[in-house]
């Protein structure tokens, strides 16, 4: 049974991304030389003053660097201050385990949330070990039965691997393994209207068919679009909103920190 946040169906939802935090133990810990907590914690206050209320915050992936249960916990308390009810998946740094230990009283792992007109479907794409994603069966069944009892509520589908190509060479190789299963049933599913996810440390936006694809930046390090090899960008760490509308439209956009320097260690070659 799917998870229920008691929303008004007749007025839009906001929904908050952040993705890609990769925070660590340690509270000072930092990726390609950027101090992953501190960032995440700018990008909250910029949320904050952005987004007068938040139905939802989804965390999509690689929350944590280190896999440990003080980085969950860190992004937690980082994240409580938006006193939203939240939802969460693994990416490729992530593991599982510590996040189900964390999250046993709660509902930040359940996979299908009904809220207003909409549900929202989360999908695991992590695979223990691997910087590839991958969709098992059970994760596609899950989807199969999310979409057929969704009846009249329109569907955001959600992820941590990027299942098209997005103009980096070197992501090609470690996006979703078998995308086609997933994109094959979104395309026969006219109540899905996005399909979003992180991953790529940048943002996208294109339409297939009758929904949007939706990518967003990390709350830390960016990597520079369009790049053939491992390239850091020198935008600033952000997030993105989406409001869903009652009628099935969605309006997004994405939004980043500013008048802040952050240290980024540029010649680094991979992470």
């Amino acid at each position: 049974m799917p998870s229920l946040i008691d929303c008004p169906s007749d007025r839009p939802l906001t929904v908050v991304q952040l993705s890609d935090s990769h925070l660590f133990a340690e509270a000072d810990g930092c990726l390609l030389g950027m101090d992953t907590a501190h960032s995440l914690a700018k990008v909250v206050d910029k949320v904050q003053a952005e987004q007068a209320q938040i139905d939802l915050l989804l965390g999509t992936g690689d929350l944590a660097q280190d896999a440990s249960m003080a980085a969950y916990q860190r992004f937690a308390e980082l994240t409580a201050p938006l006193k939203a009810p939240q939802r969460w998946l693994a990416g490729n740094h992530d593991e599982v385990a510590p996040m189900q230990q964390l999250c046993a009283a709660d509902q930040r792992l359940v996979a299908v949330t009904d809220l207003g007109a909409w549900r929202v479907i989360l999908l695991d794409t992590s695979v223990e070990g691997s910087v590839p994603g991958y969709l098992r069966d059970d994760q596609l069944q899950l989807l199969d039965n999310a979409l057929a009892s969704a009846g009249a509520r329109h569907c955001l589908v959600v992820c941590h691997h990027h299942p098209v190509s997005v103009g980096c060479q070197w992501l090609e190789p470690i996006g979703i393994k078998n995308a086609q299963a997933l994109l094959s049933r979104l395309d026969a599913a006219p109540q899905v209207k996005c399909l979003l996810w992180g991953h790529i440390h940048q943002e996208f936006d294109q339409l297939r068919g009758h929904y949007r694809l939706l990518a967003t930046p990390s709350t830390c390090v960016q990597f520079a679009p369009g790049s053939e090899d491992f390239q850091v960008d020198t935008q600033p760490p952000g997030y993105r909103w989406l409001r869903l509308l009652p009628d099935g439209g969605l309006e997004t956009g994405v939004s980043r920190v500013t008048g802040i320097d952050f240290v980024v260690d540029y010649s680094v070659k991979g992470y």
